[in-house]
């Protein structure tokens, strides 16, 4: 018989928490199912199976992440938005590790909710870069610079690749000014399509 008040939203977070605590790969029902007190096959009326159970993770994290992105962009463009936006990434990878690593796999192509969840971020970061007048045509190249400079020093922090005494936060202001110079000189869609003659 299942733990009174088990829900799949509730199932959702204790994995989640699991997650944060012992790392994404420590995720089984087996693990699940002794921390909510219940045996594994009952977690089966919440979550089927594994897959939809690290795919609840990856939906709630990316939620998550959408909104801490979303608050510390509200009210800012440009530079200073880039820089909240950035410091709430690296703040949310720091204090949610388990689910932060659950939302860097995509999502399967035929999984329209989670599509939708992934886009999230992306579009926070587009606005962020529309504030450096930065259009569509060339937000993807941005998005992804940005995003594989931010993960990769996350990642690398999280495992602990940064050895050298140097300060971490001086690394991480360099690295998002960097950015902002970056975007404050990023060709624009019509210089971008002037090359492809």
């Amino acid at each position: 018989m299942p733990r009174a008040g088990l829900t799949p939203r509730v199932v959702a977070e204790e994995a989640a928490r699991l997650c944060d605590e012992e790392g994404f790969d420590a995720l089984t029902l087996a693990s699940l199912a002794k921390r909510v007190g219940v045996a594994a096959p009952s977690l089966y009326k919440h979550v089927d199976g594994l897959a939809a159970l690290r795919r609840e993770v990856a939906l709630l994290g990316t939620a998550e992440l959408t909104e801490v992105l979303r608050g510390a962009a509200v009210g800012q463009a440009g530079a200073p938005a880039l820089r909240a936006v950035a410091a709430a990434y690296r703040g949310y990878a720091r204090a949610h590790p388990g689910r932060y690593a659950a939302l860097q796999r995509a999502p399967r192509a035929d999984d329209e909710e989670a599509q939708r969840a992934a886009a999230g971020p992306v579009i926070v970061l587009a606005a962020v870069l529309r504030g450096f007048g930065i259009g569509d045509g060339q937000a993807v190249h941005a998005i992804r610079a940005l995003r594989s400079a931010l993960h990769g020093f996350v990642h690398l922090e999280a495992n602990e690749g940064f050895k050298l005494p140097e300060d971490l936060e001086e690394s991480y202001r360099l690295l998002v000014e960097g950015f902002v110079r970056a975007f404050e000189s990023w060709p624009d869609d019509t210089a971008a399509r002037a090359g492809d003659g």
